[in-house]
C-alpha cells in the first residue's frame, strides 16, 4: 500500500512539474518578447537560442556523457527525413513565437485548440488517416468554439492570429511527416535525441530569416544581452523538454494530454494575472469550453481506435505475433517511447511554444514551441 501511494505521488509530481514548467516557459517566453515588458521583440532570435543551448546540452547527452544512446542515422535518412522535419519545426516555432508580439498568452491558447484539427487535416492529406465522419464533425465543434473565442477577443489581431495559426499548421505537417518519414524507417526518437539531430539544422533554417529580419534591426538598435535572462529562459525550456520525457514514460501520452487540458486553463488563469493588459470575456470562454469539448471528444475516439486495433493485434495466432516481434525489433533502432511522435494523428498539440522539442505541448502528445 505504502509503495502505490508513493508511486502516486511520485507521478503527480511529476505532473505537477510538467504543468508548472510547460506554464512557466510560456509566460516567461511572453515576458522577454513584449515590448510592454522586457523588451526583446526578436523571437528568431530567441528561438535560435534556445536551439543552440538546447542542441548543445543533447549532444553531451548523447555523445559525451552517454547517457542517451543515438540512433542509426544514415545520410540518406538524414536527408531526405529530418531535414524536412527540421524546416517544419522551425517554422512552427518563428511563427508560434512572433504571434507574441500581437496577441495574448491566453488567446494564443485557445487557438491551439485547433492543432487537433491542423493535424487530422494533414494527416488526411498525406495519406496517414482516413476521412471519417465522426472526426470530421468533432473538427467542425472545435472549429465553431475557436470561432467564438475569436469573436469574442477584445484585442483581436489579425497578424498575430495568422501567424499563430500559420505556426500551428506548420506544427500539424511536422507531425504527420514524422510519421510519414521517420516511423517507416523504423527510427524512434525522443525528446533528447530529437533535439540532437533537429535542433542543429533547424538552427540553420533559422539563421536565414534572422540575416535578413532581424539582424540589420538589431544592429540599427545595438541590442545588447542580458545573459542570465536568456541562460534562464533556455535552460527553462529544456527542463521543460526533460519533464515531458518522463512523464510520458511513467504515465503515457494519454494522461499529458489531459494534463495538457488542465494546463491550458491554469495558464489561461495565470496570464490574466501575471499580464494584466489580457482580458477574458464571456465569449472567450464559452468559446474555448466548445473547443476542449471536441478536443476531449477527439481523444476519447483515437483512445477508441487504439484500443480496437490491439484487440485486433491480440487475436492474430501466436505464431504469426512471435514472427512480427522479431522483425520489430530487428527494425527497432531506439527503445524509447516518443510520445511526441507517437499515434502522431492522434496529437493535440507537442511542439509547444513552450519547449522547442516539443514544440507545442499544450496538448502534448502532438509539444514544440519555444519554446
Amino acid at each position: 500500500m505504502k509503495m502505490i501511494t508513493r508511486s502516486l505521488l511520485l507521478t503527480y509530481l511529476y505532473l505537477f512539474i510538467y504543468i508548472s514548467l510547460s506554464s512557466g516557459v510560456i509566460l516567461y517566453n511572453k515576458w522577454v518578447l513584449s515590448p510592454k515588458h522586457f523588451n526583446f521583440p526578436y523571437p528568431i532570435t530567441l528561438t535560435m537560442i534556445h536551439m543552440v543551448f538546447c542542441g548543445g546540452v543533447a549532444f553531451v547527452l548523447v555523445r559525451v556523457l552517454k547517457i542517451v544512446a543515438p540512433v542509426k542515422m544514415t545520410t540518406e535518412i538524414y536527408v531526405s527525413c529530418v531535414v524536412p522535419i527540421s524546416a517544419f519545426f522551425a517554422s512552427s516555432l518563428w511563427f508560434g513565437n512572433t504571434a507574441y508580439l500581437y496577441i495574448s498568452v491566453a488567446f494564443i491558447q485557445m487557438l491551439k485548440a485547433l492543432m487537433p484539427v491542423a493535424t487530422f487535416l494533414m494527416a488526411i492529406i498525406c495519406g496517414t488517416d482516413k476521412a471519417r465522419c465522426d472526426l470530421f464533425l468533432n473538427m467542425i465543434l472545435v472549429s465553431f468554439g475557436v470561432a467564438i473565442s475569436s469573436f469574442g477577443e477584445i484585442h483581436f489581431n489579425i497578424t498575430g492570429t495568422a501567424y499563430q495559426v500559420t505556426g500551428i499548421l506548420a506544427e500539424a505537417l511536422r507531425l504527420v511527416l514524422t510519421q510519414v518519414l521517420l516511423q517507416k524507417k523504423g527510427l524512434s526518437l525522443n525528446p533528447i535525441t530529437s533535439l540532437y539531430y533537429i535542433a542543429p539544422c533547424s538552427f540553420l533554417f533559422l539563421f536565414v530569416p534572422w540575416f535578413l529580419l532581424e539582424k540589420p534591426e538589431m544592429e540599427a538598435q545595438q541590442v545588447t544581452f542580458n545573459f542570465w535572462i536568456f541562460f534562464s529562459n533556455a535552460l527553462c525550456a529544456l527542463a521543460l523538454n526533460i519533464s515531458v520525457f518522463l512523464v510520458i514514460g511513467r504515465t503515457g501520452a494519454i494522461t499529458v494530454r489531459v494534463a495538457g487540458v488542465l494546463k491550458d486553463w491554469i495558464l489561461i488563469a495565470l496570464s490574466t494575472l501575471v499580464f494584466p493588459e489580457s482580458k477574458l470575456t464571456g465569449l472567450n470562454i464559452i468559446g474555448y469550453a466548445i473547443a476542449l469539448t471536441g478536443v476531449v471528444i477527439y481523444n476519447y475516439i483515437k483512445l477508441k481506435d487504439s484500443h480496437s486495433s490491439q484487440l485486433s493485434s491480440d487475436s492474430i495466432p501466436e505464431k504469426l505475433k512471435a514472427l512480427m516481434k522479431e522483425k520489430k525489433l530487428e527494425k527497432k533502432s531506439s527503445e524509447v517511447y516518443d510520445g511526441d511522435e507517437a499515434d502522431v494523428a492522434g496529437a493535440s498539440a507537442t511542439v509547444d511554444e513552450e519547449a522547442p522539442l516539443v514544440p507545442r505541448a499544450s496538448h502534448v502528445a502532438g509539444r514544440t514551441n519555444s519554446d
